[in-house]
Parts: C-alpha cells; structure tokens; sequence
C-alpha cells in the first residue's frame, strides 16, 4: 500500500520539514516563512456497470488506486467477484510535491498476469475544488498509453542568421533541451529516458535524437540541435523540385520523451509542442513546458461503457503564515469551552456554518486536544446534543458536532492504544486460514458449520478478553470524556439505571473497537488489507463485540441482530459473566481515578512500513545494494526487520537522531529515498511513492526534534567512491553543504502543527462567509422580532440560543478575517509575480490536439 488512511495519516503528516514552499524575493521575510501546505482527503464509495468478461464468468475482483500522475499513492482492498464493487474507503494524506492529474483507476485482480486497467477517471489539478465535499458519479475514461504522461521539460531556442558558401542569407533555428523533471516511474523503477526533436512544417519533418539517460526521473540531457528554417530558392532537393521560401508561422518544434525499452518497445512519456513564431519578436526565447498527450492521446476508438465511479473529494491548498498572525483567532477559538451558552462560540458557530462538519471537526479537535481544551468543548457541545434526545436508547447515536469531534479525538490519540489492545490477536487472525463463516447461504462445499463457531467464538472470547482488561491502556483523554458523558447522561435520564454504560460504550464499542477489527488497515494495525475470507472472519468478529459491549451495558435479554444465524452464535455469550466484565471496563475507563500512563513505560508506536533501504556496508565483502525491509517507529527508537513480527535487525536510538532530509535521486538514480543521519553512518532509505516518504520524513523530524545535538547542516547527496557527490568533498565527516530544513518549533507536539490547524480553519470561515452573514442576520432578526421567523429557509437550520452573544461572537469573527485576508492577499500577489509563467514553479501548459 502506499499511503496512510484517514486514521493515523491525519496524526502524523503536518510539519514544514518536507512540505513544498514557493520560492520568495529576496528579502522578503513575511514570504520566505509561509508554507504552502496541499491535503486531500475523501472517500472511494463504489464503482457500478464495469464491463464483464466475456466467457461464462462474468464477475471481476477489483480494487481502486489513487495517482498524482502516474505516481500511485493509495489502493483499496480488492472486492471479489463483482462488476458493482462497493469499497467505502476514506482516505487522508498530504500531498508533499506539484501534481497535475489526481487519478483514480479500476483494475482487475490478475493473480498470474500484470492486472488490467479496467478505466480511470482524472481530474485536473485546478478542476478539484469543484467537487469538493460532495459525492459524484464520475464515467470510467478508457486508459490509453499516448495519455498517460507526467514531467515538464526545459527548453531554449534561438533564430541565427546563417551566411551559406554561396553567400546567400538563411536563418538558422537553435533547439537548446536542457533537462526534464518530474517523469514517471515505469515498472516501480526510474526509466531510461531519450528525446526527440522535430522540426515539423508543411512540407517537412525534419527530426534528431538525444542520448539516452539512465535510471533518472530527472534527466538533465543539455542538447543542443540546428535545424535550417528558411532556404533560398535555389535550394533543391534531389527531385530538383523548387521549394520556396518557407512560412515561418507554420512551422513549430516537437519534443518526444521516450524510455528506452532496450529489447521491448520504447515507450512513450508525452510531448509538448512550441510554434517557431515565438521567436517573432526576440531572438531568445526559454521556458518549462508540461508534458502532454499525444495527439488523439486522449481519444479512443472503443465507444464501450466502461461504467462510473462515486468518489467524494476534497483538496485543500493552505498558505500558513508565520505564527504571529494567528494569535487573535488562536484565542477566540479557545475560548470557546467557556462561552455561554456554548452555540455562540467561534469553534460551535465553524461547526454550524461548515457545508460538511467533518471539514471542521479535524482542525478544530487538533488544535483544542493541543491546548487542553477539547474535553470541556465536547463536554458542552454533547450536553447541547442531550437537550434533544427524547429517548435513552439513541443517546449519541446521530453524527453531530459533539460524536464526530469524538470519533477524531479518539483517532488521534488512540492508535496506540488499538495497538497494544488489538494488535496480536489480529495478526493471528489474519495470519490463520481458519474458516469462521456461519452463514448457511455463505458456506463453502466442506465445510463445517460446528467447526467454524468454534472458530468465531474462539477469536470473539481472544479479543474479548483483551479488551475489557485493557482499561489500564485507554488515554487520559478518552477517559476524561467518557467520564463527563456518563455523569451528563445520568442528570438527562435519571430514571435509567443503564444510560450511564450506554454513554460510554456508543463510543468505545461501537465507533472505536469495532471500527478498528473490521478494518485493522485502516488503524495502521496489519500491513496490508486482509483478503475477502479474512474481512469476512473481521466483520462476523465486529459484530460481535460491538453487541456484547452494548448489550452487557444495556443487560438486554435480546440481541439486536437482524440475521438469524447470529442470533443464534450470540447466544453463546448471553451469560451473566460478559455483563459483568463488561460494565467493570466501562466503569474503570469513565472513573477520574489517577492511572498509570501506559505511554510513561512503554514506548509509544507512531508508524511502521515496507520501504527499501541501502546496505550500510558494515564489512568489507557486504555488498551495498538496495534490500526490502519493515520499518518500525515508536518513541524510543527506529528499527528495520526481515518481516513484520521479526527480531529487529538494526536499531537507531531516536536520540541518537542527528537529522532526517530528502536524498536527491541522483545519488543512485531511485526516486522518493530520504536519509536517516544518526551517529553512525547515514541511513539511506527509499519508499514506495512520495506520500509515504513525506510521512515518515515528517514523523521523524518531530519525534527527534528536540535531540540536542541536531545537525545545523548535512549533504543533499551520498557518499559515494570516496567523496560526496554533492559539493566533491572527499572526507567522510566534512560538515554539510546544505542548511538542514527549518525544524518544527519546539512548542509543537509530535502530532500537531497548531499553525497550520488555525490556517484551515481561517480558509473555512473564509469559504463559508455568506452563510457566516446569514446567521448574522439571524441574529439581528431573532433581537428585533419575537414572532415567527420571516425567512425559515435561510435561518431555521441554525441553533442559536442566545442572538447578542452569537451575533457579538460573529462580529470578532468577521474582524479578525479581515486582519487575516491583508497578509494572504499580499502574499498571492508576491507569488503571483515571482512565479512567472513559463518558470519551473509555474510550467507553460502546452497545446494538446
């Protein structure tokens, strides 16, 4: 897989160490520290009507990636046997370089063969934000290798005047290709790229070749290549036909970039195409250009309905400015918990005004969590959700701003709780083969139905047992909260006995427990997705707990089940015993009671992954060569082992962290490799795609962030044959050429970049400000008219208890936007300008035909 999920991506991916920044002016101090800072975040819901094979089995197992270009960074479990494949994947990641096309394509699973793109749907970059935060049905586009591209190319002409042996004045074209960025990956591997270079008129196509470059996304070919473009009449050819002067206007040059396929065809890589008439007016003339398709790259002949896909998208580009500028709106949003009552406060009002709430919920719970003011927001926000529950049965049932601000919080700050809780167990179960399916309409031919109860039952008990004795485990914060949800749901429902399990175990069973053992991936507790018998196993298994923890806290004689067969398994665990021990764990993760930290003597996990990395070459036969390895992170230490589950072979001390930067490719030709630099020999690494090497450079950085001796310096290159390749020193300890990247602040905690958590929600309110006015107005109205609301279709929809405060609360909104807005505007404008057109920061769109 490539990148993380929502879950742990969205605590462990926001720091300025690895994200792009726009070039400033020189001097420009405001510029040089803003960071502009890319997400995107969204779901990959279901695909219908994909084209079936054409034999007797029709279905197809697929699965769904996610591309920045050419480049995939997210893929979906595969979902067998299916043209209509439901995936329901949320995703989460930061986009850490310059992109053109986010893709989604459909494969089909080939077990034996490469699998088949089935279609893709693209979209361009400055297209996103029109389907932001809603769910469309997109047509699958057939795939067609001539559209596939990705790069950019730097390119220079020149017109000469040219005195032939005759005497006669011709004009000479110069065709300068300097380099190309940004090219795709072919087979996992950097290709082997070549150029071509035409010269195309009506009456001529005239073409050259570059040199082939090897294993290098970034080839820097620096060609130079002259073509005549205009000839005197008494040019001829071997014909002897007379060929006039030609058109100037009509002629334009092509660059074709190509791998060099070796024994297999080469294959293409895109084009870009310059008219010779921008030369009109200088005799110079360069700029970057993107790569396009080829002609009719985009068109296909097959006229075939490939099907749809439904996806729900939203990308966000944020310019953070330096901390100083946040500090009024910093303070208003934290003083939300205190307000009275809690709907007229800033962080309430965000969540009212908001089009998706889920936009609000993930900036606002960091930055509260960050300060230490999420549990009295939520405990107020949930006493306002309690006002409206008739019933005690659906308390915290519904998707408000009070249970989605607390299915984020316990994201974020109980990963490492899942894992010590989940984590084993889960491995045996997906790591088993034993059959638990007890559906009779499910059951494959052999199998026993006995049998495989036992199985469920077994793994159900396993995981069972693990958690209600886990209470010891469960983050101060959940605890804080579920305590404060158990004392508000008592006062609400005094005549109920049960209500004060059921607060509790809404959350802890039902969206946290059961969320993470039917989708282990997603929580960063399995490698991979399990396969179609294992989810199946997962979710019987979810099903179950989740019942057991709401039935034993609501002592229900009956379960909730819909389908018979698991009316029937659950009558295994309708004893007096799950009760017992269930309302005991319920108890002792809602007392105030002080506990030991588990984080205070274990080491915390915070990541762990597949990558690559460079053999340190630690004796004089080892060969340095590039081996596949798993990553382990927790807050003591980094390691790498043969396999997950195995001894460690290398240990770095986290301490023992000098550093952590990009690599540039060209020290081994390998794209997206990043350097661990510690006290011994630097760590070369490579992962899979440039979101994960994002991630793990930023969760380093914080992680060792306050290490003492932290590097100032270091070299953007390898040592290799006995010098580094970036500034040719030969001495294996001479200090770094290059500063190293700005740090994260030191007041910043590993998992939260509050900087950038108040820029997201200033973008917010900035989005949402004509339904910001319209509450306004709801305010003034509510003030000044007592009766029946003029206007209910723009007012009715907004919980305003108290108009003066609201309405004063909307005013300190609305000023400090406006103080925010100058240093944005200023800073777009410096961008704006500085970016030319045509400069690599800012490529010239070419033609496409």
């Amino acid at each position: 897989m490539a990148a993380a999920a929502p879950a742990a991506a969205a605590a462990s991916s926001e720091t300025p160490a690895a994200t792009a920044t726009a070039e400033p002016e020189a001097g420009d101090e405001d510029s040089r520290e803003v960071r502009v800072l890319q997400s995107l975040r969204g779901k990959i819901c279901e695909a219908k009507n994909l084209l079936p094979y054409l034999g007797p089995n029709k279905m197809r197992d697929c699965f769904c990636t996610i591309n920045l270009d050419q480049e995939e960074v997210y893929r979906t479990q595969v979902v067998e046997k299916s043209l209509s494949p439901f995936f329901s994947e949320e995703f989460y990641f930061e986009i850490p370089r310059t992109f053109q096309y986010l893709s989604f394509y459909v494969y089909d699973k080939n077990v034996l063969q490469r699998d088949l793109r089935i279609g893709k749907v693209a979209i361009k970059k400055e297209d996103l934000c029109n389907h932001s935060g809603k769910e469309t049905w997109f047509s699958l586009q057939p795939i067609d290798s001539n559209s596939e591209v990705q790069g950019k190319v730097h390119l220079e002409l020149k017109l000469n005047e040219l005195i032939t042996e005759n005497g006669t004045v011709c004009q000479q074209l110069v065709v300068h290709i300097k380099a190309c960025h940004g090219l795709p990956l072919i087979n996992g591997q950097s290709c082997d790229p070549y150029a071509t270079v035409s010269l195309v008129g009506p009456s001529r196509n005239d073409q050259k070749k570059t040199k082939v470059k090897k294993k290098t996304s970034n080839p820097q070919f620096n060609e130079i290549f002259y073509f005549e473009v205009t000839r005197s009449s008494s040019y001829t050819k071997k014909s002897q036909f007379q060929v006039e002067e030609e058109d100037i206007e009509k002629l334009e040059i092509r660059i074709d970039l190509w791998n060099n396929g070796n024994l297999v065809q080469d294959v293409f890589l895109g084009e870009i195409k310059v008219p010779v008439n921008v030369l009109r007016n200088d005799t110079s003339y360069q700029a970057w250009y993107l790569l396009q398709p080829r002609d009719n790259g985009n068109k296909s002949s097959k006229t075939d309905d490939l099907g749809s896909l439904r996806l729900n998208i939203c990308y966000t580009e944020d310019y953070v400015l330096p901390s100083e500028y946040y500090g009024p709106l910093k303070t208003l949003l934290l003083k939300s918990p205190d307000v009275q009552p809690i709907s007229a406060s800033a962080a309430y009002i965000l969540g009212e005004i908001c089009r998706d709430k889920n936009d609000a919920v993930l900036p606002l719970v960091r930055l509260l969590l960050h300060h230490d003011k999420l549990v009295p927001f939520v405990t107020a926000v949930a006493e306002l959700d309690l006002k409206d529950t008739q019933d005690a049965n659906t308390i915290f049932r519904g998707n408000s701003l009070a249970t989605r601000c607390l299915d984020e919080m316990m994201k974020i700050v109980g990963g490492h709780y899942l894992k010590v809780t989940l984590k084993s167990t889960l491995d045996e179960i997906c790591e088993s083969s034993k059959s638990c399916e007890i559906d009779p309409i499910k059951l494959k031919e052999g199998d026993n139905v006995e049998n495989n109860k036992e199985n469920l039952r077994y793994y159900v008990d396993k995981l069972f047992s693990t958690i209600v004795k886990s209470s010891m485990s469960c983050p101060t914060v959940m605890c804080d909260i579920f305590y404060s949800l158990r004392q508000m749901a008592t006062q609400r429902f005094p005549n109920d006995p049960h209500v004060q399990y059921s607060a509790v175990s809404s959350f802890v069973f039902l969206r946290f427990f059961a969320v993470a053992v039917v989708s282990p991936h997603t929580f960063h507790l399995r490698p991979h997705h399990p396969d179609a018998q294992t989810i199946r196993t997962l979710t019987l298994i979810s099903k179950t707990i989740q019942t057991l923890g709401s039935w034993g806290s609501l002592s229900k004689s009956k379960s909730s089940f819909k389908e018979t067969f698991m009316c029937e398994f659950f009558k295994m665990f309708q004893e007096e015993g799950y009760i017992v021990a269930v309302k005991k764990f319920l108890d002792e993760i809602s007392s105030t009671e002080t506990k030991e930290s588990s984080g205070t003597s274990e080491p915390v996990h915070l990541k762990e992954g597949e990558m690559y990395k460079r053999a340190q070459g630690r004796t004089r036969i080892g060969k340095k060569n590039f081996k596949k390895r798993w990553f382990c992170l927790t807050s003591r230490e980094l390691t790498y082992h043969k396999q997950p589950g195995k001894d460690a072979i290398y240990t770095i001390p986290v301490k023992n962290i000098l550093a952590v930067e990009k690599l540039e490719e060209s020290s081994f030709n390998k794209k997206n490799m990043f350097q661990v630099i510690h006290t011994e020999k630097p760590l070369y690494v490579q992962a899979n795609n440039c979101v994960e090497a994002n991630e793990w450079i930023d969760i380093l950085c914080r992680v060792s962030r306050c290490n003492q001796n932290r590097l100032s310096s270091f070299h953007p290159s390898a040592y290799l044959n006995g010098n580094w390749l970036c500034c040719q020193e030969t001495s294996e300890n001479t200090p770094g050429c290059r500063p190293c990247t700005a740090g994260v602040p030191a007041d910043i905690q590993i998992d939260i970049d509050e900087d950038r958590e108040t820029e997201r929600i200033y973008s917010l309110f900035t989005l949402s400000l004509l339904k910001l006015q319209k509450m306004e107005e709801a305010c003034g109205t509510i003030a000044v008219y007592q009766g029946p609301q003029k206007e209910p279709d723009d007012y009715s929809n907004f919980v305003i208890e108290d108009s003066v405060t609201t309405f004063k609360t909307i005013q300190q909104i609305k000023s400090i936007l406006e103080k925010l807005d100058e240093p944005h505007e200023k800073y777009r404008e410096k961008r704006s300008s500085s970016a030319k057109y045509g400069s690599k920061e800012n490529p010239i769109v070419g033609k496409t035909s």
